[in-house]
């Protein structure tokens, strides 16, 4: 677990609260640094499993980070120890694995950008997921060349707009996930499920989804707002699967209204 302490505006006085950051399938953590400067009024912190040697392994890094920030262990539900909120961002596999951590109570609030409760899919319900074929087919093709792997996977990631728009330049390089953690987050995405806890999901949560998106299907977006209860979608129209990229002002400040108007009740509905 890492804090990201490089913006100089932040205080601790001025946090209104914790994000804690968990990116996407193969993707560095600095794909969110644009997004990071411009919430200065937040304290952030990022999960890394780019090195986990196995699925278990990538879901305990994760827990694990959650629980030591909350100051519990092996509690099955959260306790808060403080009135400063902690929220979770989660992208594609990290919107997953923030689901899975919403559903065991512990977070205040959730943003999601090309998010699912269930990556793979059946055939008739590819307009919410992909095939596990799809994903078997990945897994073998890590073993015999990672690069070609992760560079088709970047390639539809964006639309054709986006690619001449630039936006794929904006991408850390790959190669920064070892082989076994990629194999491990493939392995989640073909088995974590989290449908059946979405009803039980009580806290706030705004989805940022691209109607465009080709691995987490738009649908997958609208499925999440209508199974979880305080569910906001915000519809990016043409934009693929990372539709945080080139609109990280506006996201900005869609996720500081949104979250002003939820903590702001929340605290009016307090008992003093």
């Amino acid at each position: 677990m890492n804090a990201s302490d490089n913006n100089p505006l932040q205080t601790e006085r001025e946090t209104n609260g914790t994000i804690l950051w968990l990116t996407g399938w193969s993707m560095p953590d600095a794909v969110f640094d644009r997004l990071r400067l411009l919430l200065p009024d937040f304290r952030h912190i990022s999960v890394d499993y780019s090195a986990a040697d196995s699925p278990e392994e990538m879901l305990c890094l994760t827990e694990t980070a959650v629980k030591d920030m909350l100051g519990i262990e092996g509690s099955a539900c959260r306790e808060r120890v403080s009135r400063d909120p902690l929220l979770i961002s989660g992208w594609s596999l990290g919107g997953l694995l923030a689901l899975r951590l919403a559903a065991k109570g512990y977070v205040d609030g959730l943003v999601l950008f090309g998010a699912t409760a269930r990556f793979t899919r059946s055939k008739e319900e590819f307009d919410r997921g992909l095939a596990d074929a799809y994903v078997r087919q990945m897994i073998k093709g890590i073993l015999k060349d990672q690069h070609a792997v992760e560079a088709n996977f970047r390639k539809i990631m964006f639309t054709e707009q986006e690619w001449e728009a630039g936006l794929a330049e904006r991408l850390p390089h790959t190669g920064s996930w070892t082989t076994q953690s990629l194999l491990a987050g493939l392995q989640i995405l073909r088995s974590e499920e989290c449908l059946s806890q979405l009803p039980n999901i009580d806290c706030p949560v705004l989805l940022i989804h691209g109607t465009e998106d080709r691995i987490c299907p738009y649908g997958a977006g609208l499925e999440l707002s209508t199974q979880i209860p305080q569910a906001e979608l915000i519809t990016l129209t043409g934009y693929g699967h990372a539709p945080f990229l080139g609109k990280e002002v506006h996201i900005a400040d869609e996720w500081r209204r949104w979250w002003h108007d939820h903590w702001k009740k929340s605290c009016c509905s307090t008992p003093i």
